[in-house]
Order: C-alpha cells, then structure tokens, then sequence
C-alpha cells in the first residue's frame, strides 16, 4: 500500500549529483538488465542528462561477479562519477560496490541513505523509516477487516538527502553551499 518511487526519483537524484559536482560532465549508471522497472529509469535520465551537460555511460550487472568488469568498463568510458539504480542486488552487495567506487576514485549517488552511512558520497530518496511508521496504519486497518485490494497506495510524504563530507574530502571534493542547507543529514 505505500510506494518508494523509485523511479520517479531518478532524474532528482542526478540533478542533485550535477550540483554537488558542477564540474561533471561524464556520468557512469550502474543498472541490473533483470530488473523490470530498471529501463524506465535509464530512459528518465537519458532525458534529463542532456539539460544537465552530462554525457551517460550505461552499464549492467547481474551478478556481484559482473562488479568488477562493470568498473573496467565505466573506467574505460573516463566517468567521473557512479550512479547506482535503486535494485536489491546492489543492497545486498553494497560495501562491494562501495569498495569498487573508492579503489576507483568515484563519488557515488544512490537512492538510499545506508549506502552513505557506508562511504557513499550521496542519496536521495524516500525515507524508509517514515515509510516502515505508515504502514502500521495500513495493518491495523487490515486486521479490522478491511481488504487490502480496496486500500490505496500512498506515496511517501518524506524524503531526505544525505551527503558524506567524509567521503567528498577523501576525494578531494567540496560540496557547494546549496546542497549543504538542504541535506537532511551530513556525515562529517
């Protein structure tokens, strides 16, 4: 009953990693070709990335194995940042990935805060505790006898950006001002 936009969420999110690197202009995307809502966010951020002055290298992974020649790939393609698309893979395997983005030198956005909290350099997205909180409402109205096919989906109310001043030091990076007074949250 309550929705994580996903993919409604990905344009921001690179517009968002534009401003707290204006210098950007090459931008790696990290996707999984399985997953089903994946294309609908490469085509999101082929239509932004234009605006933005950034040129996009697409690639794919389906498995941790597919990690490494992912980042050959993208250090072929000159990227000076990673963009991970939201998928339960790159969860799972994330301090590989983070690992991965560090030995390369790049600065990362994802769309959850627990890669930040783990050496990301930024996220954007839905806040997941508030989420969890909500959907107590949906079960108690559930266990009162209402079926769960005639409740709505919500969208979230809450989002947050979290940047790793950390991380943005290690790599010799100096977040601007603007995204500074809007973050939710900074790892310093």
């Amino acid at each position: 009953g309550l929705s994580v936009m996903t993919t409604d969420l990905t344009a921001k999110r690179l517009q968002l990693l534009k401003e707290a690197i204006p210098r950007l202009t090459r931008v790696a995307a990290l996707s999984n070709p399985d997953t089903p809502y994946h294309p609908k966010m490469v085509q999101d951020l082929r239509a932004v990335a234009p605006s933005l002055s950034i040129e996009l290298k697409f690639v794919g992974a389906r498995t941790p194995e597919q990690f490494s020649p992912a980042f050959s790939a993208l250090s072929r393609a000159h990227a000076q940042a990673l963009y991970v698309l939201d998928d339960a893979l790159f969860v799972v395997h994330r301090r590989t990935l983070l690992k991965l983005a560090s030995n390369a030198r790049l600065p990362t956005m994802f769309g959850q805060r627990r890669f930040v909290d783990e050496g990301a350099l930024m996220s954007y997205g839905t806040n997941l505790g508030d989420l969890l909180r909500r959907s107590a409402g949906y079960v108690d109205k559930i266990l009162k006898g209402a079926k769960p096919g005639d409740l709505p989906i919500e969208q979230p109310t809450k989002f947050e950006l979290v940047v790793n001043l950390k991380t943005a030091k290690a790599l010799g990076l100096t977040i601007p001002e603007s995204i500074m007074i809007r973050a939710d949250e900074v790892i310093r």
